[in-house]
């Protein structure tokens, strides 16, 4: 069997940038992020793969001082500092009637008809595949320079009220988004290694 390598692969400098020197910030630098950048983010973000195309994410970005007002209340005490210092924070949240755009975004079947009756199902879904869509949005915002800050640390009911009103998006979670302050880190903490997480069967 030939060497499982590829040519098309990401070199060293762009896997440090989006993994291996990436980290969780939660101290950042006065240094603002323009709209052109959030739209390129959001169109790497919506590439990630999904249930039949579902692409259940919903995401605000608060990056206004009014929007922070209003979001400041919903968060932990440990999260307010950092939020509110972070040029914009995105709630990431899914939809829960996804399944209205699948006749656009899913050709290949009748997918609509899948959710449309089973709302746990449909609630399932969004969660997962909402899910998967942040974390590639975590992705593309390292691939376009900037530092992430996840988190969980606040009251999804408040930020729904707030932000996502009439109750067909819920939240997820929340990402700070900006330049971080690589002075302020910690080292990194340990992972678990191939053997501890993994098993090829």
């Amino acid at each position: 069997m030939p060497p499982d390598t590829s040519d098309s692969r990401l070199d060293d400098r762009a896997l440090d940038l989006v993994f291996r020197e990436a980290r969780t910030f939660h101290r950042w630098q006065e240094r603002e992020i323009g709209d052109e950048t959030l739209r390129a983010l959001y169109d790497l973000a919506c590439l990630a793969p999904t249930s039949a195309n579902c692409s259940p994410a919903r995401i605000v970005f608060v990056r206004s001082a009014e929007a922070k007002a209003r979001l400041r209340p919903c968060l932990a005490p440990g999260n307010v500092e950092q939020t509110m210092a972070a040029p914009v924070t995105a709630i990431i949240g899914h939809d829960l009637f996804f399944f209205e755009f699948l006749p656009r975004l899913y050709r290949q079947a009748d997918a609509r008809a899948w959710f449309a009756g089973d709302p746990k199902a449909a609630e399932i879904t969004a969660f997962r595949n909402g899910s998967m869509q942040g974390a590639y949005l975590i992705l593309a915002a390292r691939s376009l320079g900037l530092d992430c800050g996840p988190m969980s640390g606040f009251d999804n009911a408040m930020v729904d009220a707030a932000f996502f009103p009439g109750g067909r998006v819920r939240s997820n979670f929340l990402c700070n988004l900006g330049h971080g302050d690589r002075a302020t880190l910690d080292a990194r903490n340990a992972r678990l290694v191939f053997d501890e997480a993994c098993a090829v069967i």
